[in-house]
């Protein structure tokens, strides 16, 4: 098991201003946007100390290889929902986060992706495991 839980305690308020490229993605018939997570250090970052996000906005987080990844919420002030993704692009499982948690939530069999939507926004829109993420930055080279 790999986790994620070992951000960086120097991440200040000033780090919630994000430059990190975005790309568009679609589940099903649902668009959104996300900011890609793709170094350690974003990943580690994740989006902690944000105090919102846009309805359709969240972050893809990208891992170098496939394994089960565990994530927290340490220093992110908004629940989030979270969906572990296959190197094929499908959802493996998606899990409900509390803002400022520290228990970690991992993925239920080797994930390559982790997309962070605002809490409860796969089941607003009835995604479920086992869809496709269309997009993926790695789509391409996972095979």
């Amino acid at each position: 098991m790999i986790t994620l839980a070992t951000a960086a305690e120097s991440n200040t308020k000033s780090n919630a201003e994000s430059n990190l490229k975005r790309q568009q993605f679609q589940i099903g018939t649902q668009k959104l946007e996300a900011e890609l997570a793709l170094s350690a250090e974003e990943r580690q970052r994740g989006l902690m100390f944000r105090e919102s996000l846009a309805e359709n906005q969240g972050m893809m987080f990208q891992f170098a290889h496939a394994d089960y990844y565990c994530m927290w919420m340490k220093n992110t002030l908004i629940p989030l929902s979270i969906a572990f993704i296959d190197e094929q692009g499908k959802i493996i499982n998606i899990e409900e986060m509390q803002a400022n948690n520290e228990q970690t939530t991992c993925a239920k069999s080797k994930a390559r992706y982790a997309l962070e939507m605002n809490a409860g926004w796969y089941s607003q829109r009835q995604i479920m495991v086992g869809q496709e993420v269309e997009g993926l930055p790695l789509a391409e080279s996972a095979q």
